[in-house]
């Protein structure tokens, strides 16, 4: 049975309505990714289930979800309350501030009704954990763009504790599948074709000749894999045998040393530049004058130890010293970043912190180029280790790059910096 505790599972405030940020929230209300739709979807998988023990499991998480539901619509509710009485604030929306009176109802942010299509239920409990799964991992990514959209303070809380529900129901969920003990490609009863199975069909061909270079991955390449040719070209053949054969350059490069040289000089500047960010994060987390940011350059100052660890390990694939190579362009940058930190020494909180966030997006911006061509690279000589190192170090440096947006909007909506006048 269910009951109805008359308060909130987190308090919820918004200080500034924004009845365009409520329109957004409703994504979250009735949308194909939204807390109803996790409700509906792991309450109804839960009365199928067989196993009491995930049954519990999925009817813990899917009350849960009505309760996310609950904070989500009063959080959409708060947002759109100007429509009710103000007309500039309704134009935002006229469904809901019309027909719906600047109220929430069963609507994604485009107005399309919410709907039993939206819910993932096959009756086969792998199955739907998978599901469940991939559902809060979209929930979280769609949580994460809400609070880059926002500005207000007591929303963003509200959506940081949302967001942060999802990570904790895909690791109950990644869990539960785990403890089936089923190996992870054993779905259903009746098994895959033997041989079949195993077989990569190369379907998709680049322009030109002879066409582009053919990824090769874990996903296609190694022990269990035969990598084989498209089967629209085996009929194409065996129809036109003087049909010229496909050629993958892939496959083999004529003259890898020019790449394999180029990508040991990409990886030693690399090295290089990580080490001088090693000395000049302590600085900018000392110079930062809001928590977050300071919280965030030390974080970040971890991973790059760690990145230091990965282009090391590269080295070690490659059979090459790690020898960094002096990287004029971080040079430049981290001295920028020092002139910004001594500058903010005279302005106020805000717009210092946000002047260091332009430096340490610069930086950013700057590795994030330097790791893609290095993992381009790496991708082209098939070394497939080096490329999962790299698009490790790569991911890093995008999300601290998302985190300090996150940071600098709130600080851009306070910041009061008066005109100067020379």
């Amino acid at each position: 049975m269910y009951h109805h505790v008359k308060k909130l599972m987190f308090t919820v405030r918004v200080d500034e309505p924004d009845p365009r940020f409520g329109n957004m929230l409703l994504e979250q209300f009735g949308g194909a990714n939204g807390e109803l739709a996790a409700a509906m979807q792991y309450s109804i998988q839960g009365l199928n289930c067989e196993d009491p023990d995930r049954k519990d499991l999925l009817m813990d998480i899917g009350t849960e979800e009505l309760s996310h539901l609950e904070i989500v619509g009063s959080l959409a509710r708060m947002h759109l309350r100007p429509m009710k009485a103000d007309r500039d604030a309704a134009e935002a929306d006229p469904l809901v501030a019309i027909a719906g009176g600047g109220g929430v109802n069963l609507f994604n942010s485009m107005g399309n009704a919410w709907t039993a299509d939206y819910l993932k239920i096959t009756g086969e409990l792998d199955v739907d954990l998978r599901s469940n799964i991939a559902a809060e991992a979209r929930a979280k990514i769609v949580y994460e763009r809400l609070i880059n959209f926002c500005d207000d303070a007591g929303t963003k809380d509200a959506l940081q504790f949302l967001m942060t529900r999802e990570i904790t129901h895909m690791r109950a969920f990644s869990l539960a599948l785990d403890s089936l003990g089923r190996p992870p490609f054993v779905i259903g009863r009746i098994a895959p074709t033997a041989g079949l199975v195993d077989q990569f069909f190369n379907d998709s061909t680049g322009a030109g000749d002879h066409g582009e270079i053919d990824s090769r991955g874990p996903w296609n390449e190694g022990e269990q894999w035969e990598f084989v040719e498209s089967p629209a070209f085996q009929d194409l053949r065996s129809t036109q045998p003087e049909s010229p054969s496909i050629h993958v350059e892939s496959s083999d490069l004529e003259d890898i040393e020019p790449l394999h040289g180029l990508l040991i000089d990409q990886l030693r500047d690399i090295l290089h530049a990580e080490k001088q960010l090693l000395k000049a994060l302590p600085k900018m987390a000392e110079a930062a004058q809001s928590a977050q940011l300071k919280r965030l350059f030390e974080a970040h100052l971890e991973e790059t130890e760690a990145q230091v660890e990965r282009l090391n390990e590269c080295f070690d694939l490659l059979g090459t010293a790690a020898r960094a190579k002096p990287c004029k362009g971080m040079m430049g940058l981290i001295e920028e970043g020092q002139e910004v930190i001594k500058a903010g020494e005279k302005k106020d909180g805000s717009a210092a912190d946000l002047a260091l966030i332009g430096a340490a997006q610069r930086i950013e911006h700057y590795e994030i180029a330097g790791y893609m061509t290095a993992r381009n690279l790496a991708q082209q000589l098939h070394q497939t280790a080096i490329v999962q190192l790299l698009s490790k170090c790569l991911g890093e440096e995008e999300n601290a790059d998302q985190l300090l947006n996150q940071v600098a909007r709130p600080l851009m909506s306070v910041s009061k910096m008066p005109a100067s006048v020379e």
